[in-house]
């Protein structure tokens, strides 16, 4: 990350610390969206809603995922929104799910009109204890200062002058004003609660659903990203689920340190004067004006989006690893850097379709595989079941084990580094085996 400017404090967390709360949001925070879409070009309204209630079955119990998990399907102004209930993100099973939910939409000729939105829940329900000030401080201020790159980066309008919805819907308007830095989390809640300029819940990064308690830690921990123009993408809203997790994630490291600072007073001021440039009021219908961004400007925009995902690239490690054997990056993370730049706007303003978009995410998600053959599995499976226990040294367990599996020394050897890079290996005294430690 370029500019590494903190803002210094007194509460921020020790490293343990900040490993605890790194693993319990990891475990804890479940990530719920707001779909929105209109109906078929020559379908009626009051015909097509029905038969989706019927189809997705909304459960209307948050304890109760159902079979698509979808909570509720409600009318919109823009037309209809399908609230998926929040669950943590496992890539296969999360992709499953939002699959199951837009692609029979999208063969059935639904529309991302400049009205609609797609909103993201970072939520935490069960979570037994309040989370750290500066925790939300953190992602309040990462927020800030990657703003313009993330309304690039999920931006979905469908013509040049007209690459993002208007601001009205999320605005930054009180986002870019109040620092952490000047002022507590508490006030930066309040100023956006009584605010008169913009709607509390309209707000980029929309914090009415937080509340504090007497020592200002945050309990319940629940944000809602607004900014998201409309998405049919399965792939793509998933790889923004593990985005905003990310984030979440990425706070907690720095609350280390103290406070990410949105950078230079030139460089911020920039920032801002395109994110007016990117979201205002001034388009036409209920679009933002985007004719001064230019080329120059989108180039501006992808070397904030790359500084923002080198960043958040080492979270990803974590996600890898728990879900992708052998894999070098994560399936979302590839989305993320393809949309980093060249964003649905861009793609639907060339002439491509909804279902040719997925095709295009979908292929950019395709993990290569691991090249695992049975001998790593036989492998893996003699470590984690402890099949072979009780062996005072190493070399004598990586001897017992290469001659089961009939394996020279040396080719033992680089599959266990592959796994060691994969899942972490340790030599176990007291059990005399191998143990993974992830």
């Amino acid at each position: 990350m370029k500019e590494p400017i903190l803002f210094r404090r007194q509460d921020t967390l020790s490293h343990e610390q900040a490993m605890y709360w790194k693993d319990l949001l990891y475990r804890t925070v479940k990530i719920g969206s707001e779909l929105e879409f209109a109906v078929p070009k020559g379908i009626r309204k009051d015909d097509f809603f029905p038969q989706l209630v019927e189809i997705l079955k909304p459960s209307k119990d948050l304890l109760q995922l159902g079979k698509y998990g979808v909570f509720n399907v409600v009318s919109e102004h823009c037309g209809i929104e399908i609230q998926v209930i929040g669950r943590q993100p496992y890539y296969p099973v999360l992709l499953e799910q939002y699959r199951s939910i837009l692609q029979p939409l999208l063969e059935q000729g639904v529309r991302a009109r400049p009205t609609c939105g797609l909103h993201f829940h970072v939520l935490t329900p069960g979570l037994a204890e309040p989370v750290p000030e500066i925790i939300l401080a953190n992602l309040w201020n990462l927020t800030r200062r990657y703003a313009p790159n993330l309304r690039f980066l999920t931006s979905a309008g469908d013509r040049y002058e007209a690459l993002c919805r208007r601001r009205n819907y999320a605005s930054h308007l009180e986002l870019v004003r109040h620092t952490p830095g000047a002022l507590p989390m508490r006030k930066i809640y309040e100023t956006l609660r009584d605010s008169k300029q913009v709607p509390e819940h309209n707000n980029f990064l929309n914090l009415e659903h937080i509340r504090f308690t007497e020592n200002d830690a945050v309990y319940p921990f629940h944000v809602e990203f607004r900014f998201p123009d409309a998405d049919l993408s399965p792939t793509s809203v998933v790889a923004k689920n593990y985005l905003f997790l990310a984030m979440v994630l990425k706070a907690v490291e720095m609350s280390q340190y103290g406070i990410i600072h949105v950078g230079r007073i030139r460089e911020w001021r920039r920032k801002i004067e395109i994110l007016h440039w990117l979201s205002n009021n001034a388009g036409t219908l209920a679009t933002s004006d985007t004719r001064n961004i230019t080329p120059e400007v989108i180039e501006e925009l992808r070397v904030g989006c790359r500084e923002l995902l080198e960043l958040l690239k080492p979270i990803f490690g974590r996600f890898v690893r728990a879900s992708f054997e052998g894999a070098e990056d994560h399936p979302a993370f590839e989305v993320l850097s393809l949309l980093a730049e060249t964003p649905i706007s861009l793609l639907r303003c060339n002439g491509r379709s909804w279902l040719e978009i997925e095709a295009l995410m979908a292929q950019r998600a395709t993990i290569k595989p691991g090249e695992w053959d049975q001998n790593d599995r036989r492998l893996i499976r003699a470590i984690e079941l402890a099949e072979l226990t009780g062996r005072t040294e190493p070399e004598g367990w990586k001897w017992e084990i290469a001659r089961a599996l009939y394996l020279t020394p040396q080719e033992l050897e680089r599959r266990l580094e592959r796994l060691d890079r994969w899942r972490g290996l340790k030599w176990d005294q007291k059990l005399g085996s191998m143990v993974f430690l992830g």
